[in-house]
Formats: structure tokens, sequence, C-alpha cells
């Protein structure tokens, strides 16, 4: 992989279905924070149902910007890297040109950290019904920063500790809620999501691909969600709150605000339509009520609380035994833990809204 250069170069994707440059595609934001350095980069496009489009750079931070329309109506969505959702389905008009902006986190590897790297440099993918980009304009973000104090500018991270119901899934129909969870943000804020398939609360701390990894990058500001409990089927509930607790002081040394996240319920219903038993609402194998345990450190740790059991207890319920099935792979692979990219996209709609509430991110991020 090459590294861009350091002068910024009009970035317009090279195909056919893409006209010329956009007048802005040369020219640095007027509102960039000096704190912050850019660099453009040259993306090379290929395609057209959907467009894809290739950007040759190191693992960082980057902003895109693309301009989608076309002659014809149209209907846009982005993916970028590991099947992460960058914008949901956008309808142009004939003639109608919209701007749309977000920030990339690009990674090795850049889906689960113990999964195949993919890729090198960073993959987008314009698709939808009627995909339509008239410009693209990538550009790498140089965070000016120190280990001890945020600067203002830079680029917001938000971090992702967790499982398989969590992380950036490769294959479809699998897929995480964080790796829906980046639709919902504007540019300046990237997902860095190293949430991984059957980790435990223990596990994802003695790996070091996982937390050993992740907790280098973290900077004053960012906000670190961790969720576990799938996996912790026979740990006892002191172990459990220690593992968190390691978690918990290992974001905050490094200036991170860690927030505790309850495990989305299993879809197990009781012959009465709820699900109030042990296997949907995470009491493991020894009688630990896991979600209990995450709110009650939450509370005695001074930490945000997004409890996403009860969110997902009250959605599941509501659309009950039939509807609920959407949610998850049941029809695909009578699969009631793991959700499809519509329960993913609908739980984390949930965990935005805590993140709204609870002012746990930058209300300019968020769409």
């Amino acid at each position: 992989m090459r590294r861009a250069g350091t002068a910024l170069l009009a970035a317009t994707a090279c195909l056919a279905a893409l006209p010329s440059a956009p007048a802005w595609a040369g020219t640095p934001g007027a509102a960039e924070s000096p704190a912050v350095a850019t660099a453009a980069v040259v993306p090379q496009c290929t395609g057209t149902a959907p467009i894809v489009c290739h950007a040759d750079v190191p693992p960082g931070t980057y902003d895109v910007t693309a301009v989608l329309g076309g002659a014809g109506a149209g209907s846009t969505s982005v993916t970028a890297e590991s099947r992460r959702t960058m914008l949901a389905a956008t309808p142009t008009a004939a003639g109608q040109r919209l701007i749309r902006s977000f920030t990339v986190n690009v990674r090795e590897p850049e889906g689960e950290p113990t999964g195949p790297s993919g890729s090198p440099g960073l993959d987008l993918a314009f698709g939808g019904a009627a995909p339509r980009l008239a410009g693209l304009k990538v550009t790498e973000v140089t965070e000016v920063t120190d280990a001890t104090k945020a600067v203002p500018g830079r680029r917001h991270q938000l971090f992702l500790a967790g499982d398989s119901t969590v992380c950036d899934q490769l294959t479809a129909p699998y897929t995480g809620w964080g790796q829906q969870l980046p639709q919902f943000f504007r540019r300046g804020l990237s997902v860095a999501n190293y949430a991984d398939s059957g980790e435990s609360s223990g596990s994802f701390l003695v790996d070091p691909r996982l937390f050993a990894t992740m907790r280098p990058l973290i900077h004053p500001g960012d906000t670190v969600l961790i969720q576990f409990a799938h996996n912790d089927k026979q740990t006892t509930a002191a172990d459990y709150r220690a593992h968190l607790g390691a978690l918990l002081d290992g974001v905050r040394a490094r200036g991170g605000e860690p927030v505790l996240v309850t495990p989305i319920v299993r879809r197990w219903f009781n012959d009465d339509g709820t699900l109030d038993n042990a296997t949907a609402l995470h009491i493991n194998g020894l009688g630990v009520n896991l979600p209990a345990e995450t709110r009650s450190l939450a509370a005695e740790r001074g930490v945000p609380l997004i409890d996403l059991t009860a969110l997902t207890k009250r959605l599941v319920e509501q659309l009950g035994p039939e509807g609920s099935k959407r949610l998850y792979l049941y029809d695909e692979a009578r699969d009631n833990t793991h959700t499809s990219a519509h329960g993913a996209t609908e739980f984390a709609r949930l965990v935005l809204g805590e993140l709204r509430a609870q002012r746990l991110v930058p209300a300019g991020v968020l769409r």
C-alpha cells in the first residue's frame, strides 16, 4: 500500500458514470480545524450496480464525501470495508445532486480482529435499487493530539468491544448491530468496531488482538461501548464483574469514556408471549444474571449504561413470536441469537437513541 501524499488533490472516481469533478473536489473545507491536517487520495471505481470504489491507503481515519445523483432518478446506499453500512438508501430525483459525508475507520483486519485481513486500503460500495454517483472525495485525516488531552477538531471515535452480536460480520446474512451503527453518523465520528465472534468478557481481555490492540488507539474523549454476556455461560459473578472492571479501568486510563451495554435478548419465548426466562435474558449456567450484574457495576462505578437487554426485550415482545423472526436469522438458520441486517439496524437504532438521550457522543455528528 502507498501512503497518501501531502498535497490536496482532486479526488473524483475514474469511470464513465462519474462526470466532471464538482467544484469543491480539490479544495479543503473552509471549516476544517487547524488541529486536523488532511491529504486527499484518488479512489478508483468500477461497475454500475453496485459501483465499487477503492482507495489505496494505509490504516487510519478518512473523511469521505460523495455526490449522489444523475440524469435519472436513483436510490443509493453505501457500505464500507467489511459490510459496514455508512449510508442508508438515499433517493435522488432526476437531475438532482446530494452531497453526503461520513468518516471511516480503516484498519487491518478490516472486519473482526481475529478474522481474515480483507483487502488493503479503503473499499466503498455504492449500491441500492438504482445507485447514482456523480463525484467522490476521500481525505486522510491526520490527528494532531497527545496522550494527555484532546485537541479541538480531532475526529471523535466510537469504539465497540463485544461479541458476534456486535461485530462486523464477514458473511451475509449475519450482521452485528455495530455493523449498522455508522449510517447514523455524519462526518466527524468514525466507528472502530473491535467486537469479535465467540468472545467473553474474559477472552476479550487476554487475546492480544483484541483489547490490547484497541486500548492504545483510544484518545481522550473517545466513547467505548462494552457489551459482553452471550459467551459468559460459565463465568462467575465475581469474575464477570472483575473482567468488566478491568475493561473500564483500561479505557479510563487512556482518557476514554466507557459505557456498559447489556446484551441483546435471545428470541426465546414463553407460552404467554414473554421473554422472561433464563435463555432470553442471559442468566447463565451458574445462575448469574449477567445483565443485572452489568447494571449493578455501572451504578457502582459511575459509568453510563445502555440497557439494551430491556430495550430489545420490549421490542421483541411487541413484535411477538412471528413478527420478531425478521430481527433474527430464524428463517435462514433457525437462529434466535444472531441478527439479520434488518434486526441489526433496528437494534442499532436503540443504541443510537441512548447515545443521543445520554449525550454520549457529540450532537453534531448525529444524522
